[in-house]
């Protein structure tokens, strides 16, 4: 019987040094968990036999377990590198052979969909057109090369000092191209329906009968109209505005300038604008004329220069227009039981009855890790263990080999009787 044991030690061994040179192999493979080869003793299956008088018929593999402990993250700075910390596997997609990986490397293939190296699909959720996200199904993640589309300007921020201490223009009838009917001008860039540019001016006149009131002009370049009045306290805050036809204003400061005529197209083929003017925090103070705050919420259209990935999984695209948007969002798959998935190679597992259903939710919700960008997770090998492991299986299995030649010397000495 001494044949079978040590038979069966040796296989034994032979199994826990072809897992531990797995795990050696693999210790620079992005991803890559480590494996430990568990054993079982064997016993004959008889009834007959006396519970105390049971001999061992050696051992067997009993399953190849993994550790799906965290890899070390390191920084790559490439975009399409992707580090899962914590629980969790990306989804990826082969014409709908659904696998899951831990394998952060992707690429974009000639389409713009984001691969892996075996051309398997990264999955995630969608975004439409402005960047809203649809959590209602995972499809193949692609990053779309069309141009953002452009912003209309719908309001200008403007918050000034109008001097106090200025005197009334020696003009008295306001003239856009006669620096002397005025006090001050500003002006600001803003974007039609089809992104292209529109400056809007704005002029400024002290009103020669009241000392706290301006008279506020604004259009494009040849043709700049009246547009409101903003009246101001002894100390020299904005109480009160009318609008172009001397009505009080419902929020003190907000006036509305018209480029082009209403329901008509600009010169571009573009749509008349109507632009509130916001000067709320205007201030007439004793002190030179001048700009504290000009902004405005349009804006061109624009390529795509960049793309960034989220702890959350969004992928966010930067624009040449100085815009942002989501392009989409990465989806992570967990597991009640990792180790019962299917193996595949390739850094692929493949869900199976034993592993339970893959639950799938965005990065870093319930129980599932977050996504670092730009990073990759290395093997979770430890060399050094491995390394013990591996002279402990070599003994192991010489003990075994000393088992059989053993027994050959036992049978020998029979033979020789």
């Amino acid at each position: 019987m001494g044949y079978q044991q040590g038979l069966s030690g040796l296989a034994a061994a032979s199994n826990d040094l072809d897992v531990i040179g797995n795990n050696i192999a693999n210790a620079n493979t992005t991803g890559f968990k480590e494996s430990t080869a568990q054993f079982a003793d064997v016993y004959a299956n008889t009834i007959a036999t006396s519970v105390g008088n049971q001999i061992g018929l050696g051992a067997a593999l009993s399953t190849v377990q993994q550790d799906f402990s965290q890899g070390t993250i390191s920084t790559t700075g490439q975009a399409l590198n992707v580090a899962i910390n914590g629980n969790g596997f990306f989804q990826m997609s082969n014409n709908g052979a659904v696998t899951y990986s831990r394998n952060g490397v992707f690429q974009l293939d000639k389409n713009g969909y984001i691969t892996d190296a075996q051309g398997n699909d990264l999955m995630g959720y969608a975004s439409d057109s402005t960047g809203v996200i649809n959590t209602a199904q995972t499809v193949p993640l692609r990053v779309p090369t069309t141009n953002i589309a452009p912003q209309t300007t719908q309001n200008i921020t403007a918050q000034l000092n109008l001097n106090a201490q200025a005197a009334t223009p020696t003009t008295t009838t306001f003239n856009a191209s006669d620096s002397t009917s005025y006090n001050y001008s500003t002006s600001v860039t803003t974007y039609d329906s089809l992104g292209g540019t529109q400056t809007i001016n704005m002029y400024f006149v002290k009103d020669a009968t009241n000392a706290g009131q301006w008279d506020v002009y604004a259009g494009t370049p040849g043709n700049v109209s009246s547009v409101g009045t903003m009246t101001f306290d002894a100390s020299g805050n904005l109480t009160a505005s009318t609008d172009v036809t001397g009505t009080q204003t419902a929020n003190n400061g907000k006036m509305t300038v018209d480029v082009g005529t209403p329901g008509s197209t600009l010169a571009d083929g573009s749509n008349a604008m109507a632009i509130t003017l916001d000067f709320s925090g205007t201030t007439q103070y004793g002190s030179a004329n001048g700009v504290n705050n000009l902004a405005q919420d349009g804006y061109a259209s624009g390529t795509l220069s960049n793309f960034s990935i989220g702890a959350d999984g969004t992928l966010t695209g930067n624009y040449s227009n100085g815009q942002t948007m989501s392009l989409g969002q990465i989806v992570l798959a967990d597991f009640n039981n990792p180790n019962g998935l299917l193996n595949l190679g390739g850094n692929q597992f493949q869900e199976t009855a034993a592993s339970g259903v893959a639950q799938v939710s965005t990065p870093g919700s319930t129980n599932h890790g977050t996504l670092t960008g730009g990073a990759l997770e290395a093997s979770n090998v430890d060399l050094t263990n491995q390394l013990v492991d591996l002279i402990t299986a070599q003994r192991n299995y010489q003990a075994n080999a000393q088992t059989i030649k053993t027994q050959q010397t036992v049978d020998q000495t029979l033979l020789q009787m």
